[in-house]
């Protein structure tokens, strides 16, 4: 019995050692295959390398060659899948982490020409008025477009030490020529919190301008502030802002959500890559109304956490609608300290929806934001595109939309009331940013014994006097006065000014509770906040 009992097992497991042990040899077997696969190519490719060395008519540096051709591979990846020299990794991480000298632009390489992303608010370029969206097409009166134009390439010629110059050619939807701006650089410091303030004695307000190292402890001092200000609601503007890291947009999402909602997941191809978030319950504002601002530039770590309120219910996302950036990149350091950010992952909100845009099968990636333009989708919310197929469901009933950035629950048109023929050259010229920075130059020993922008405002001259300066100054520089366009952008024109003098003496605090007062998603926003459309759960449209 006693040999019976023991040999019965082995049978018993026999089969399932045979089928372990075919599953592994087929692993084995595919790694092997695949590492024969790559070193196959390896050697062609070496091959040639070695050919162009030694029979190629021309001198070539095949360092160069090799630096120039891998970027060019991965873009046949997806659009997001990029490759970092070693200068370029240092200037990025310094973007994100700490400051560095240049002119203060966030930057992505679109059909051969350095496309502006983002603004850095006080810096270099804004003074000049160079805007989201503008293409850099000369440097230095030479042109910057084709092939060599590269992330490295760009930092090159605009970062410099500080107090030097450069000079950008700017191709601008708007204009049919080409804008000239001269940058002098300066430090830019990686602050991720521009400003908060109450916008009333319960709303207070933050803007957040990327997802850096230091963005959860500047939103939480933030918030924390307005709560001790009065503020039991809150609006987060995050227009601009084009992500950054992913933990930062889960730790603040997590200070809003009640105890085991989820944030975001992740799948890849390599179970390694899955995960997910989840609240812990110990976020220190999950009872207050919560408004998040969103345009066609917010994306990546914007879309987490604006995608985490929605899809709970939790806060409600007004504006445009987003970029639509949903791929995960895991930065994978090579030898010589030159890195590549390879997509590993995508990412889905709480419903399950994946909010990356299209970008395969003929599909024009990087003019996907000026068709937005063209189609009039920043207009009018019925051209809005939303693919019917992808329909998700919030915690409470909603539906939300996949496929192509985080769409809004409340939309805001565009707003071109102001916006005339003299105002868009004005400001192409960058005439706007140019008259404050000399009126704070001039009029500073006055502004010295003005303890912050209210008095400031109190002590300016009147709007007509204001107006008439600024006419007047951009006449002398090549802008002649037509009254019946001035009149019409009058106020747009007093307001903008107002706020830029005022961040020229006092920084961001004091820009954005001037610029605000006109701006249309914000007021859009308190008008939801005083129907308490934000109050959790938030329920249909």
């Amino acid at each position: 019995m006693s040999s019976k009992s023991n040999i019965r097992p082995s049978f018993l497991w026999l089969p399932l050692v045979i089928a372990i042990a075919v599953i592994v040899g087929i692993c084995i077997g595919n790694r092997f295959t695949s590492r024969n696969y790559a070193a196959d190519n390896d050697r062609k490719l070496n091959n040639i390398l070695n050919l162009i060395a030694d029979n190629y008519i021309d001198t070539i540096n095949l360092e160069d060659l090799i630096e120039m051709s891998i970027p060019q591979i991965l873009s046949n990846l997806d659009p997001h899948t990029t490759y970092f020299s070693a200068e370029e990794i240092k200037a990025a991480n310094e973007e994100l982490n700490g400051s560095f000298c240049g002119i203060g632009i966030s930057f992505m390489i679109m059909n051969d020409t350095a496309s502006v992303i983002e603004i850095i608010p006080g810096g270099p370029a804004e003074k000049v008025g160079i805007l989201a969206g503008d293409r850099i097409v000369a440097v230095n009166d030479t042109a910057f477009v084709g092939p060599k134009v590269n992330n490295n390439e760009v930092m090159l010629k605009l970062r410099g030490n500080r107090g030097t110059k450069v000079k950008l050619g700017i191709k601008r939807n708007n204009s049919d020529k080409i804008l000239n701006f001269t940058v002098e650089r300066g430090d830019i410091p990686m602050k991720s919190v521009d400003a908060s303030y109450m916008l009333d004695k319960t709303t207070g307000y933050i803007k957040v301008n990327q997802f850096g190292k230091t963005t959860y402890d500047e939103f939480l001092t933030a918030l924390t502030k307005l709560k001790g200000e009065g503020a039991k609601r809150y609006m987060i503007d995050l227009r601009g802002n084009g992500g950054g890291y992913m933990e930062m947009a889960i730790l603040m999402a997590n200070e809003f959500l009640a105890d085991n909602q989820m944030i975001v997941y992740t799948k890849g191809r390599d179970k390694r890559n899955d995960s997910q978030w989840w609240s812990d319950g110990n976020g220190q504002f999950q009872n207050e109304e919560v408004i998040v601002l969103m345009d066609e530039f917010s994306a990546s770590a914007s879309e987490i956490f604006a995608g985490a309120l929605q899809d709970n219910d939790r806060g409600l996302i007004v504006g445009n609608r987003s970029f639509g950036k949903g791929l995960v990149q895991n930065q994978m350091m090579l030898p010589d300290q030159s890195a590549i950010r390879l997509t590993i992952a995508r990412y889905y909100t709480p419903s399950g929806r994946c909010i990356q845009k299209e970008y395969k099968g003929g599909v024009n990636y990087e003019q996907e934001i000026v068709d937005r333009y063209k189609s009039g989708e920043l207009y009018s919310q019925d051209s809005i595109k939303v693919d019917k197929n992808q329909i998700f469901t919030t915690t409470h009933g909603r539906s939300v939309y996949g496929g192509g950035g985080i769409v809004p629950d409340i939309f805001v048109p565009r707003d071109t009331t102001g916006i005339s023929h003299y105002y868009i050259e004005v400001a192409n010229a960058g005439l706007l940013q140019q008259f404050a920075f000399k009126y704070v130059d001039i009029n500073r020993n006055t502004l010295m014994q003005m303890s912050d922008y209210k008095q400031l405002l109190r002590m300016m001259p009147t709007d007509d006097a204001l107006l008439n300066d600024f006419v007047e100054y951009a006449t002398q520089n090549g802008v002649p006065a037509r009254w019946y366009y001035i009149n019409q952008s009058r106020s747009l024109i007093v307001n903008y000014l107002k706020a830029l003098i005022a961040r020229d003496k006092f920084g961001n605090d004091a820009f954005y509770p001037i610029i605000n007062r006109s701006d249309n998603a914000v007021q859009l926003a308190m008008h939801a906040f005083s129907k308490h459309k934000a109050l959790f759960p938030i329920r249909g449209k």
